[in-house]
């Protein structure tokens, strides 16, 4: 009896303390049933379905000398973009300089060995006619002393040693000569494919449109931000994109958690900031296998995997992960242009009849989940369970029946219903050791009858 009056009087207090007073506004939402859509809003990119794409020639790095303006229409063989490369002019007067060098080396080493060649073949010449004037001497070796006879003889045999001697310098001269020039041919050769090669790639320089079109300049993959005059490129690296009207699709990149929810074929809604009164419908046709690192903004890849067209902003080094994913416009009163900025709206699932409430009349209790249910002029802290959740409003799965008034603010008195809360939990505990030490005299008391009595 006594635990049941002090648990009616601690009821009492904690509703008085729940009641707002008519001082306090509370803006309100009524819970009603229908139709929850979970969805996402995110930035994308208009791009090309299908794009011929102009990147920096191979083998060739450097800085933006010009680029075409963006957007600009231009015909075949227009000049889109000219490449700065100071090592690869240095490296083409250089092989300049060798390849001038070794011809002239050549010409002087033929020169060379012309003149020994030529020395050398009068010395042959000279020493025939030594030999055929010896000959023509041995007539007088009758009439000469015997030591006079043998000194012509070996005279003769002296001379054509040398014959034999210079015979065979000439020979290996000749061959030493077809060497050397030949050595020098093939260093000239290898001169002359490396200038033939370096002059192909400064013509390269001057890259032209291969095909009429609109020129949409690529993002530089070292800034995150549209090419300019003056940035840095490097060989492959996409410069100009040449989009086909066959088709458009929007590229967005959304972050881990919001990409699990994203099927193929969720319906997309898309607004254009450069078209405010247009409006895009499409599906989901690719999503990434592999994560992005950095922002959600900056470069994304088109074109199959290939093509790196405009962005915004730079790219941040973050620890969120962003998967890529496109969604082709089916239909748009107005086609967008390549380029343009789109707020997406992905529907990713819709519940029928059900209670949905906003985000924001969800608070956090005791690690509970609570909204203040409107209950004449108090508000009732109830524990609720949620489900899926869309950017403003949450499913209630339990906890609410429909026709709730809930408070869209926690009431200022919540703090102190949540403390009376607590304080009734303690009075009742009191109330609890209170009833066991009152059963405890009780039984006392029975015992000490009973000993009386006896």
């Amino acid at each position: 009896m006594k635990r049941s009056m002090i648990l009616i009087c601690a009821l009492t207090m904690l509703a008085a303390s729940c009641d707002t007073g008519n001082d306090e506004q509370i803006p309100l939402y009524k819970v009603i049933r229908g139709d929850f859509e979970r969805s996402i809003e995110i930035d994308g990119f208009v791009e090309p379905v299908n794009s011929t794409v102009i990147s920096c020639p191979p083998r060739i790095s450097g800085t933006v000398a010009f680029l075409v303006e963006d957007g600009l229409p231009v015909k075949q063989g227009d000049l889109l973009f000219t490449i700065e490369s100071t090592n690869l002019q240095t490296q083409y007067d250089q092989v300049m300089q060798n390849l001038e060098t070794y011809r002239a080396e050549l010409a002087k080493t033929r020169a060379d060995l012309d003149m020994q060649f030529a020395l050398l073949e009068a010395e042959v010449k000279n020493n025939d006619a030594s030999i055929k004037i010896s000959e023509l001497d041995t007539l007088q070796l009758q009439y000469l002393t015997p030591n006079q006879s043998r000194i012509k003889q070996l005279e003769l045999e002296q001379v054509k040693i040398r014959k034999a001697v210079n015979e065979k310098k000439l020979k290996n001269t000749t061959t030493i000569h077809q060497s050397e020039i030949r050595t020098k041919e093939i260093q000239i050769q290898q001169f002359e494919r490396q200038e033939e090669t370096f002059r192909k790639q400064i013509e390269d320089l001057d890259v032209r449109a291969p095909k009429d079109g609109i020129a949409i300049r690529s993002v530089s993959q070292m800034t995150g931000l549209k090419l300019k005059a003056s940035d840095q490129i490097y060989g492959g690296m996409p410069m100009i994109i040449l989009p086909e009207n066959t088709g458009m699709k929007v590229v967005m990149q959304i972050p881990e958690a919001d990409f699990r929810g994203i099927e193929m074929n969720d319906s997309v809604s898309f607004t254009f900031d450069a078209m405010p009164s247009n409006t895009g419908y499409g599906k989901i046709t690719k999503k990434a296998a592999v994560a992005s690192s950095g922002s959600g903004g900056g470069m994304t890849v088109l074109g199959g995997g290939s093509v790196i067209i405009m962005r915004s902003g730079s790219q941040q080094q973050s620890k969120v992960k962003f998967y890529e994913v496109e969604a082709l416009i089916d239909s748009a009163a107005l086609m967008p242009e390549p380029g343009y900025s789109a707020d997406c709206h992905i529907v990713m699932d819709i519940v029928s009849d059900t209670l949905f409430v906003p985000l924001i009349a969800v608070f956090e209790v005791d690690s509970m989940k609570v909204v203040y249910v409107k209950s004449g002029r108090r508000f009732e802290m109830r524990q609720v369970e949620t489900g899926f959740s869309s950017i403003k409003e949450t499913l209630i799965t339990k906890g609410l029946e429909g026709n709730e008034s809930i408070a869209l603010i926690k009431p200022k008195k919540a703090k102190k219903i949540e403390q009376k809360s607590k304080e009734v939990e303690k009075i009742e505990e009191k109330i609890e050791a209170i009833e066991e030490t009152s059963d405890g005299i009780e039984a006392i008391e029975q015992k000490i009858e009973i000993i009386e009595n006896q």
